[in-house]
Parts: C-alpha cells; sequence; structure tokens
C-alpha cells in the first residue's frame, strides 16, 4: 500500500480533500498528518476523519532530525504540502529527495516566493490585471516554490473578480486536480 503524509499549517481543506479521495482506496492510504501549528483547523479535521495527526515545533523542524526521523519512521512513498507554509529544512529534502510535493495556488514561476502564500497572491494577480491564474503543483526544493512543475491548470480572472472570487476559483482547482495528480504520482 501507497502511504501518503501531509504537512499542512491552517484549515485543512486541502488536506480532508486529500484524505476523503483516497479513503476507499485499497491502494493508497493517508498516513499520517503533520503540523507546526498546535492550532490548526487540520487538527479538528483529522480527528474527525481518524487520521494521526503530529504537532511539530520551529526547533524540531529547522534545528534537529526530529521530523526527519518521525517522517522515516511513518515510511512516506509521498509527502504533500497543502498549505504548509514554513520552508522546508535541507535535512528533509535531502532525506525524501524526489517525494515531497507542494501546490502553489498561482501559475509559477509568476507570484511565488517567500511570503507569496494564500490572499496575498490572489491580491497580487488582482492589482496585476492578470487575465488568468490557477495552481501550480511542484516538487520541492530548497527554494520557495522553484522545484519542477509537476502539473498546472488555469482559470480566467474576470474584471468583476476580486481577491476573494479569485481564491475561491483557485480552491476549486486545487480540490479538483491535487488528489488525481497525486494519485498518477503514486501508481
Amino acid at each position: 500500500m501507497k502511504q501518503i503524509v501531509i504537512l499542512a499549517s491552517g484549515s485543512g481543506s486541502n488536506a480532508e480533500n486529500i484524505i476523503t479521495y483516497f479513503k476507499e482506496n485499497p491502494m493508497v492510504q493517508v498516513s499520517a498528518v503533520l503540523t507546526n501549528k498546535n492550532t490548526a483547523k487540520v487538527l479538528e479535521r483529522c480527528e474527525r476523519l481518524k487520521v494521526p495527526a503530529f504537532f511539530f515545533n520551529k526547533a524540531a523542524f529547522i534545528h534537529s532530525n526530529a521530523v526527519v526521523q518521525l517522517l522515516k519512521s511513518l515510511n512516506p512513498d509521498i509527502i504533500v504540502l497543502a498549505g504548509f507554509l514554513w520552508k522546508v529544512p535541507t535535512n528533509i529534502i535531502e532525506a525524501f529527495p524526489t517525494q515531497i510535493i507542494n501546490i502553489h495556488p498561482a501559475l509559477l514561476p509568476k507570484y511565488g516566493g517567500k511570503g507569496m502564500y494564500g490572499a496575498k497572491v490572489h491580491q497580487a494577480v488582482k492589482e496585476n490585471g492578470e487575465k488568468e491564474t490557477g495552481i501550480t503543483i511542484h516538487y520541492v526544493n530548497e527554494h520557495y516554490d522553484e522545484g519542477a512543475i509537476i502539473f498546472q491548470a488555469k482559470t480566467p480572472v474576470e474584471p468583476s473578480d476580486d481577491a476573494d472570487s479569485i481564491a475561491e476559483k483557485v480552491h476549486q482547482l486545487e480540490y479538483e486536480h491535487f488528489p488525481k495528480v497525486i494519485e498518477k504520482l503514486l501508481l
């Protein structure tokens, strides 16, 4: 059975979507969700969905091998960043060099990099008058949003759209495509 470990920092809507997508698949299992916020709503979702969840702090993530050891014990085939906001340290990338993927709420290379996440991305898309935006699923390397692109999907940006309506369009692309791309990578 293929194992997925998800890293999330916030509400966990993408994590829940992935967990639900694979719930009935006998070949794939979300074995755990890891979060860097002990108040993240993703923890409530994991409890409801009966998926083990673990919290870690910055020291464990950046200044030790604690998270690497936890990940190794979970033996993931793929590590999925779903709304995870910290830069992944080199020791984790080296331990799982081609197994970590991320989803970004824009068409990279535009609107990527440090500080470009969530509403900030959608506001920038609107302010710059973009005609389209979308999602990018990519491998994680040592730089924010610079890993090899696996998949992109686009949606139009209408003049009447604001940052919230852009966000909603992008979320719909995430929910539709992220689990399918993960499945293709695993099977």
